[in-house]
């Protein structure tokens, strides 16, 4: 088991609920899962029809699996998808939270490990370019969440925020939590999203919403990237490490790529003093 007294490995990726190159990408993700030997995995866009998040555990032999589906799909393009929290520890506890925007749920799981617990809660939040009102309903909903924990409990919150480092939905999360990426690297990476997996060819509905949208708030045509994955973690961690994962394509196709996000691994260890 990879754990050891002081220390946990979580990872959080957006798998892209879209079955498209599907057979090739779950590959690819399995072998980089695989490689990182997780404690914890926040999973956003696990696709209902085929459960590709609990066939991920299968694979990754990871035997706890705490699976949210959403209650609408936002703007009704695709397929019914959900949140996932994948472990190798078992759950103590596992609660979720109505976000009451686009059917989304944030969810959140209480592990103890050698008598030290503590919370891993994953989210896929409020979809729209730029800064959002609603988003900023979802991210005051979720911090009023955590903040009913007890303040000696540490905490980690991954997910797919969709908003980029300089809105005000990530800076009300810097006023309670630690980015780990930022912590470990000076700043947030260059981009989590998209990748170029984006040449999969999205549907024509997608595409003219994307853009729409992107013209909307950011006021141009230029396709968008941005970063919009986070691992935010409370002040009990000490980053030890944060990179990117999946940033390179399959071997035999460099348009195939694990999904349309990066994904983040984070290092952390318990700080002791923390508890005082």
């Amino acid at each position: 088991m990879w754990w050891s007294v002081n220390r946990v490995k979580v990872i959080t990726i957006n798998i892209l609920f879209e079955l498209e190159h599907w057979q090739q990408r779950r590959d690819l993700l399995v072998q980089g899962l695989a490689a990182e030997q997780a404690d914890l995995i926040g999973i956003q866009e696990f696709n209902l029809q085929e459960d590709t998040a609990r066939w991920l555990a299968q694979q990754l032999d990871m035997p706890y699996v705490y699976l949210v589906p959403y209650a609408a799909l936002p703007y009704k393009l695709g397929p019914m998808y959900g949140a996932a929290i994948l472990s190798r520890h078992a759950f103590v506890r596992q609660e979720q939270l109505d976000l009451q925007g686009q059917g989304r749920f944030a969810q959140r799981v209480e592990i103890r490990v050698d008598d030290r617990p503590f919370v891993f809660c994953n989210g896929h939040y409020y979809w729209q370019p730029g800064h959002s009102p609603a988003r900023i309903a979802q991210i005051q909903l979720l911090l009023d969440w955590l903040a009913e924990l007890p303040p000696h409990l540490p905490t980690i919150a991954v997910g797919d925020f969709n908003a980029p480092p300089n809105t005000p939905e990530i800076g009300m999360m810097r006023d309670r939590f630690i980015s780990a990426y930022a912590a470990f690297h000076g700043q947030e990476p260059e981009y989590t999203c998209p990748t170029p997996l984006v040449k999969h060819r999205p549907s024509l509905a997608r595409s003219i919403v994307w853009r729409l949208m992107n013209l909307w708030k950011n006021r141009t045509w230029k396709r968008w990237r941005g970063t919009i994955d986070y691992i935010f973690v409370s002040r009990h961690w000490q980053v030890c490490n944060c990179q990117l994962i999946f940033t390179k394509p399959a071997p035999d196709n460099p348009s195939i790529y694990p999904s349309d996000h990066f994904g983040l691994v984070a290092e952390l260890q318990w700080v002791a003093s923390a508890d005082q």
